[in-house]
């Protein structure tokens, strides 16, 4: 029998009444068939009402605590959605991560996804009954609680209907699918119908809040197609999927914006084989991720160095680089908020010429100066001040027709 798995996002468990109708949504599915795994958010605010109550106390509370206390959520909705699908005549039995077998490694609020032991959610699926586990949890070899970073419910969800071999992964959320550019900045942004794991993957890591990046990396991995829904209408969704032809003549898929990052830059550093590695591996053994990164050249054999880590990693960041500047012997550090990282996707670009060229003539006839620039096969990022990060995102919208000019003429 196909397994499917449903992802119900903090807005999809604001309440009882949504809670309940969920419960209905899922009855429906195994009457037409299925087996139906569930991994539930906290309810819509919660996290941040226990992390607030944290702060209170101490704004440097340990990792350890912060997680124990920011789980909790979690444990209230997987319980209410388990009575909800009593309420509907469907067996339930709730877990945490550590009754789901969920393991991660160790670091605390950003922790990964080793494995899932998934036996005791399958005796639940095997008698016709529904596991609805906790999302956002792991628990390591140690047995301690850890969290996998804000909106880690998708990457649960995701490795979980990996760990199943589900046929499908439906993400319900407050959105009725994955736009070419923000709604909330470009009017009429038009909805994308399909979209390749790779493109998804790409605007996920550019900025896009639809799904977390890590939910796309454990779909692509193991073929468990994505299809984003909203829990409050029965309307068609996204469906993120393995690219098919009729995706290339697609020039540009979406644009992405992210104010989520911070830029390091170190000048004067001896220009010598070697020195990025110091510099980046004493940011990894700290389970810190680097974005950008961009060298150039000085006098006197010497270089400057930039890259991105997200505002979180920051302070982090920064720390780790300061111990790093009397041994690489360089002339100063400084670091800029206020940058922001524009993206373009599509995987169109494998097959067409001068995309670049567009994008960057585009910015500059606004006036838009790019401090950083980066591309894959795919993707083409650009650094730059977060004052025209809005001016930025309209105009490439128009310039690569991610716009339904229809709406976008109704609403001026």
């Amino acid at each position: 029998m196909p397994i499917l798995v449903h992802k119900y996002g903090g807005t999809s468990m604001g309440n009882i009444e949504r809670i309940l109708s969920n419960a209905r949504r899922i009855a429906a599915d195994i009457q037409k068939g299925y087996q139906v795994a569930v991994v539930v958010s906290a309810m819509s605010g919660e996290t941040n009402r226990l992390l607030a109550l944290a702060d209170e106390i101490d704004p440097h509370s340990s990792g350890r605590e912060r997680d124990m206390l920011a789980s909790a959520g979690e444990q209230v909705s997987i319980a209410l959605m388990a009575m909800a699908l009593h309420k509907v005549g469907v067996e339930a039995v709730s877990f945490t991560a550590l009754q789901a077998g969920i393991h991660s490694d160790p670091f605390h609020t950003r922790a990964k996804i080793t494995s899932i032991d998934t036996s005791r959610l399958r005796e639940v699926l095997d008698r016709g009954g529904v596991p609805v586990v906790a999302g956002f949890q792991g628990v390591t070899d140690n047995m301690e609680i850890t969290t996998l970073g804000r909106g880690a419910s998708d990457t649960s969800a995701a490795a979980l209907a990996a760990a199943l071999g589900a046929e499908r992964c439906d993400i319900y959320t407050d959105v009725d699918g994955v736009y070419a550019a923000d709604p909330r900045i470009v009017r009429g942004a038009k909805k994308i119908e399909r979209i390749s794991f790779d493109e998804m993957l790409e605007m996920a890591g550019a900025g896009s809040k639809v799904l977390q990046t890590r939910s796309v990396v454990f779909a692509k991995k193991y073929r468990v197609p994505l299809q984003v829904l909203t829990s409050f209408e029965d309307k068609p969704g996204t469906m993120i999927s393995e690219e098919v032809k009729e995706m290339e003549d697609i020039l540009v898929t979406g644009i992405c914006s992210d104010k989520t990052e911070a830029r390091i830059t170190l000048w004067g550093i001896p220009d010598q084989p070697g020195i990025a590695a110091q510099i980046f591996e004493g940011l990894s053994n700290q389970g810190i991720s680097v974005d950008m990164i961009i060298q150039s050249k000085g006098q006197d054999g010497l270089a400057n160095m930039s890259f991105t880590v997200t505002k979180p990693d920051l302070s982090d960041a920064v720390r780790v680089t300061e111990k790093l500047i009397d041994t690489l012997k360089a002339r100063q550090m400084g670091v800029d908020e206020k940058i922001a990282k524009v993206t373009i996707v599509g995987v169109g670009m494998k097959a067409h010429g001068g995309v670049a060229a567009r994008m960057f003539r585009c910015l500059a006839d606004k006036g838009i100066n790019i401090y950083m620039i980066s591309t894959s096969e795919i993707r083409i990022s650009v650094v730059i001040d977060e004052d025209y990060t809005e001016l930025a995102v309209r105009s490439l919208a128009k310039e690569f027709d991610l716009v339904d000019e229809s709406v976008e003429e109704k609403g001026a």
